[in-house]
């Protein structure tokens, strides 16, 4: 196993059967996508796709759809899986028939498939859902992982109760799967508890713990009377009273000059001080109430919709792995796993189907750690030269767009509709008084480019009142561009006077050779940052991290 971490674009299928051996990795955590908000009708009653898209074609469009691709994986798997797996797609077909939830299950199987395939003996899997799918992905897990070896069903509340329902209850939890490959799983038995906190105890720990020393140390008394009552050599006469002691004479005595062991009283059995602090604290349960969600000023928060908290993460990261051990996620989304696996020492392979979930997790790397992480992190999938690019855009125009907006620390606009020349939107002060200027760009993948594209460009410019707008290239300039281009204008920054061509064109070769447009520092493209009124400079640290 290489001791270098690794971040993937592709198909998790495709990465995982063709980049991680077997039996190479130790926690795996997903959370893979389903829309679950949309109507039970819809996602449980036949609903077949005109198109063929597959699995998150967009990252926020979470949700696989019934096509001619389904019949074909389900009559595969019925075939190749293991009779038990089959068994259980042919009931779940003949439960749910040609819905979107059985196509949810047909394409989640391959995968889990894959990743039982790739965990080490002694690993664990935690699969996150929520209650819509939970009791159909848990009866295929048992059908994979053997019912066996089922650790638990972690309950998380991601939100307290709202008030808004008239005909149910509230939905505000989350599932957690766990399972391990073998029934004797690595666990790291410490992790498994809650450091007290003396302000917020339990009735009986608070029953208990009562007493206070002079430095303010909550402690209990407990006994320091041996249970083997036939023990002669701890069986000696201390402060008056004679008993069989668990200690013996001098640890005893060093104990009492300490302050560790007491008498209340003349004449009483002495005890020894239990110190709150120097307890294990409170065992962990299978209901995680202590845990919030991300709430909307949280610094980790990325606006991704589904970012679950660093601290869900870090706490199934402990119980089941040592620092060097190997966590995988396969639907990494904004990087919150392979965040956590990080800033705990464990190696990590992440794997997301979209450029924007990549760029996310670089862009957040380099923040929380420094640009010095990259030195031990291998991303593969990402174009490197102009072949690299081709192909993007010949696999997905849309992630190609993704990329190449990205590459100018722009936003990516993923809406799947006409965008009007609106591929990306970079944001920028304009001055003191907290205004935002716009840089609009446009990227086009194309051999054929012409003026008509520059004048779309600027037409959104105008549209958008924005101050300045890029063109992104796959082809070189034409003549005809290069015209439109220089006939654009020019902006002046308000807050230092220096001036930039409105509109600019660069094409991928140039970024490819670390070019970048003529622009002002732009605003990180996902931080909370962005929110908050950035002066010019703080904005050239954020445009350079």
């Amino acid at each position: 196993m290489s001791d270098v971490n690794r971040l993937y674009f592709g198909d998790n299928l495709e990465v995982l059967d063709e980049h991680v051996a077997d039996e190479s990795v130790d926690l795996i955590y997903l959370d893979p996508p389903f829309n679950s908000n949309r109507n039970y009708s819809v996602i449980f009653g036949n609903n077949r796709a005109d198109d063929e898209s597959v699995a998150q074609s967009d990252a926020f469009e979470d949700t696989w759809r019934w096509t001619h691709k389904t019949e074909v994986l389900i009559g595969g798997l019925s075939n190749s899986a293991p009779a038990r797996v089959a068994d259980a797609l042919s009931a779940y077909y003949t439960l749910l028939g040609e819905s979107e939830a059985l196509a949810y299950l047909a394409n989640m199987t391959p995968r889990l498939l894959e990743l039982h395939r790739v965990l080490k003996p002694a690993g664990s899997l935690f699969l996150h859902c929520d209650p819509t799918m939970s009791h159909y992905l848990k009866v295929l897990l048992d059908a994979i992982f053997d019912i066996q070896n089922y650790q638990n069903e972690i309950i998380w509340q991601r939100s307290t109760g709202k008030s808004l329902q008239s005909r149910r209850l509230p939905s505000n939890h989350d599932v957690i799967l766990g399972y391990s490959k073998t029934k004797s799983p690595k666990w790291m038995e410490d992790s498994a508890f809650q450091p007290y906190d003396e302000y917020d105890l339990d009735e009986k720990t608070k029953s208990k713990y009562r007493n206070r020393d002079a430095d303010g140390r909550l402690y209990r008394l407990d006994s320091l009377i041996n249970p083997n009552h036939d023990r002669p050599n701890l069986t000696y006469e201390f402060l008056g009273v004679t008993r069989v002691w668990r200690w013996t004479r001098e640890r005893m005595q060093k104990a009492y000059k300490d302050g560790i062991v007491v008498q209340t009283a003349p004449g009483r059995v002495p005890q020894m001080k239990r110190y709150l602090s120097e307890q294990r604290g409170r065992p962990l349960g299978d209901v995680w109430t202590d845990i919030p969600p991300i709430n909307s000023r949280a610094a980790e928060r990325l606006g991704y919709p589904t970012q679950k908290p660093l601290a869900l993460l870090d706490r199934l990261i402990k119980l089941t792995t040592e620092p060097g051990d190997v966590v995988l996620d396969p639907f990494c989304g904004c990087g919150t796993t392979v965040d956590a696996a990080q800033r705990l020492g464990r190696q990590w392979i992440g794997i997301d189907v979209t450029q924007l979930a990549i760029d996310v997790i670089t862009t957040r790397l380099g923040y929380t750690f420094g640009k010095d992480v990259f030195k031990d992190i291998k991303v593969t999938g990402i174009p490197k030269d102009l072949r690299g690019a081709r192909a993007l855009f010949d696999l997905s125009p849309l992630e190609f767009e993704t990329w190449a907006v990205t590459m100018i620390n722009a936003e990516a606009n993923r809406k799947q509709v006409a965008d009007k020349g609106v591929d990306g939107v970079a944001r920028f002060p304009l001055g003191a008084k907290g205004q935002i200027g716009k840089l609009i760009v446009s990227v086009k993948g194309g051999k054929n480019i012409g003026p008509a594209m520059v004048r779309e460009l600027l037409g959104a410019v105008e549209a958008r009142k924005a101050q300045m707008g890029v063109l992104i290239t796959l082809s070189p300039a034409t003549k005809g561009v290069t015209d439109a281009i220089n006939h654009g204008g020019v902006f002046t920054h308000p807050a230092n006077g220096q001036t930039y061509p409105r509109l600019q064109h660069i094409t991928v070769a140039d970024l490819l050779a670390k070019k970048r447009p003529l622009v002002p520092p732009t605003f990180p493209r996902y931080s909370a940052a962005q929110k908050q009124p950035v002066t010019l400079e703080q904005a050239t640290l954020f445009a350079t991290a």
